[in-house]
């Protein structure tokens, strides 16, 4: 088993992908592949120069028609994936030794796959409209059967979210992109609309799914959490310590999402866990370099010179590995740069933890971190639990 978690290939356009990940992938390919092949025989199987000069249509306007609808129920198939790979708290992934944010990446490339068959189906019933005359009928709603004008207001939603989803435009405007994504639920309303309710049961439960862990997600984000300490570090930086009870575990490399009214009322934010459930049974801890918008907005409000006597904040998670793989390796190599160090310090903390009884075996550590400024160095700190700590 642990060879399928294991990297099957390191370089490419699609990342690090394990084995288990190119088994489903190839699974899924071909589940596509298939698909495609049946929907494209069975439909062109009737097509013949009699059957289309009844309808006073061309064989090839008839088979662009027919393709035009494959395209869209090949989509259909993505989609029925789609929602249920954002899902945060499934046990799936805990099964198949999948966090929530590997997952991430499916969801991307099961979005890129789903639009360009949904744009190339409305494009080719654009095509199809326009060379038999029937651009009006692009513009009707229909109350029974395929209403296009929802279809076409649902790849408009799709396709925003597809571009403002372009790697560039989502590091450089996070929040244009943050927002553009709410429109999954008017592409959704009108993906219904269009198809209707006996067409749509293919992706309906993973959407499903996906608004039972957003409920539960939800309802868990409405307990407050008391911030225990705001550290101000001098690498413009900020440790925020919660207080938590000491049944809460999770493992090293952990996430959650924090939420604070006061900086934006809609903007929840990912941030690596650096603290040990173990080493630190009583307080969770997060370290945010001020490197944004929202982030730099929080560094400015904790290290204002008057003290802050509360702040209201919201988390969401633990979210991350079911099982701690690292430490079965006699030795550990660990390589970062700048922030990215994170992640180790909860590592190094859980060593840290172990070595507390002569039994365990603790594996050789080796950390390279670099950073621009030497200031910066300053977050190793981190990697030693302070006690009494305040802003």
């Amino acid at each position: 088993m642990a060879l399928w978690g294991k990297p099957a290939i390191a370089r490419g356009p699609l990342g690090i992908i394990t084995w288990t990940e190119l088994l489903f992938l190839l699974m899924f390919v071909g589940l596509l592949a298939w698909s495609t092949s049946a929907y494209i025989h069975n439909m062109f199987a009737t097509i013949t120069t009699q059957s289309a000069s009844r309808i006073e249509e061309k064989v090839w306007e008839v088979k662009l028609d027919s393709m035009a609808l494959m395209l869209g129920l090949v989509g259909n198939i993505c989609l029925s994936f789609l929602f249920f790979l954002v899902t945060r708290g499934s046990s799936v992934f805990r099964l198949l030794g999948l966090t929530s944010e590997s997952s991430i990446k499916y969801h991307i490339w099961l979005g890129n796959i789903a639009m360009v068959f949904f744009t190339a189906h409305g494009l080719c019933y654009t095509i199809f409209c326009a060379k038999t005359h029937q651009i009006s009928q692009m513009l009707k709603w229909k109350k029974v059967g395929i209403s296009n004008v929802a279809g076409e207001v649902a790849l408009l939603a799709g396709m925003a979210i597809w571009l403002t989803s372009i790697p560039r435009i989502r590091r450089s405007i996070f929040e244009l992109f943050f927002y553009t994504h709410h429109l999954y639920i008017l592409f959704v309303v009108f993906f219904i609309l269009h198809v209707g309710f006996s067409y749509c049961w293919i992706t309906l439960p993973g959407f499903y799914l996906f608004l039972i862990d957003r409920l539960l997600r939800f309802l868990q984000s409405q307990q407050k959490f008391r911030l225990v300490s705001a550290r101000v570090l001098p690498c413009q930086a900020v440790e925020l310590s919660f207080s938590k009870t000491p049944g809460l575990h999770y493992n090293p490399m952990s996430s959650i999402f924090l939420y604070i009214p006061s900086i934006s009322k809609l903007q929840w934010h990912p941030f690596t866990i650096t603290s040990s459930s173990n080493l630190d049974p009583e307080k969770l801890s997060v370290v945010i370099k001020s490197e944004g918008t929202w982030s730099q907005k929080l560094y400015e409000k904790l290290s204002q010179p008057s003290p802050m006597n509360h702040l209201q904040v919201s988390v969401e998670g633990p979210y991350g590995h079911a099982s701690t793989h690292f430490q079965q390796y006699d030795k550990i190599v660990m390589f970062s740069g700048g922030s990215g160090i994170n992640p180790f310090i909860s590592i190094i903390r859980e060593l840290l933890h172990k070595t507390n009884n002569p039994a365990n075996k603790i594996p050789q550590l080796v950390l390279v971190a670099a950073f621009k400024r030497s200031v910066d160095l300053g977050i190793l700190d981190l990697i030693l639990p302070l006690s009494g700590t305040s802003q």
